[in-house]
């Protein structure tokens, strides 16, 4: 009976000792796996992606080399330029939020795509418009919208909002701000067809404008701060 009791211990214990180390090893490992997990495009990788990459930065002045899909160092010095403009961390790796600047989707999905373009344009909103009344935010978010269908303007609501030189908050990193509600609801509204600016496809505010060329836009309504031009 006691060898019997005995070996029961002895089992419980190899139990427990097996357990404890499958629980800290998948602790241990857990970083390691996320890595593997995030999705990088760096100096040396190659393909579709890359192209997507290589052909963003082109479309928006930021690269004048071969979009070959090849991860060079014109591409490097490329995504170091784009992010240094962006408020971004300069290292010329496409991680996450250079990937997310860029409007680039690698997972695919219409869903995705969807959600991707509110945040994005709520963004410039959110950089370009907080504390204007909501009807302005929506307005601003339209006027971008208005230039995706502009033959003027780059035909994709990243190539207008990245579109070098464009928006002040792209150039001073406010487009990077901490997001506030309004500013996505209101960009769902414009993205759903509200367009308070009637067609606008320029606004500024008169009290920081440093252009004299905006001024001869033709006048189209004034809402909050900012007015809006043809």
């Amino acid at each position: 009976m006691g060898k019997k009791i005995m070996r029961f211990k002895i089992q419980l214990i190899l139990v427990f000792i097996i357990i404890f180390t499958y629980i800290s090893t998948s602790l241990f490992l857990l970083p390691y796996g996320n890595a593997v997990k995030a999705i990088a495009y760096y100096y040396g990788s190659r393909g579709d992606v890359v192209i997507k990459i290589q052909t963003k930065l082109r479309d928006w002045g930021y690269y004048n080399g071969s979009v070959d899909g090849i991860y060079g160092y014109q591409t490097y010095t490329a995504v170091r330029y784009f992010q240094s403009k962006n408020g971004l961390n300069v290292d010329g790796v496409v991680g996450d939020a250079t990937l997310s600047a860029l409007a680039i989707n690698v997972s695919g999905g219409s869903s995705g795509s969807n959600n991707q373009d509110v945040m994005l344009l709520a963004r410039l909103i959110n950089g370009e418009a907080r504390g204007e009344p909501y009807e302005g935010q929506v307005a601003v978010g339209a006027v971008i919208l208005n230039r995706t269908r502009d033959p003027r303007f780059p035909s994709t609501l990243a190539g207008v909002i990245y579109q070098p030189g464009a928006f002040t908050a792209v150039v001073d990193g406010q487009v990077h701000a901490n997001m506030e509600q309004n500013s996505i609801n209101a960009a769902r509204d414009a993205l759903n067809g509200w367009d308070p600016s009637e067609g606008a496809i320029y606004y500024f505010n008169p009290s920081t404008a440093t252009s004299s060329w905006i001024w001869s836009r033709p006048l189209i309504k004034i809402i909050g701060k900012h007015r809006f031009c043809r």
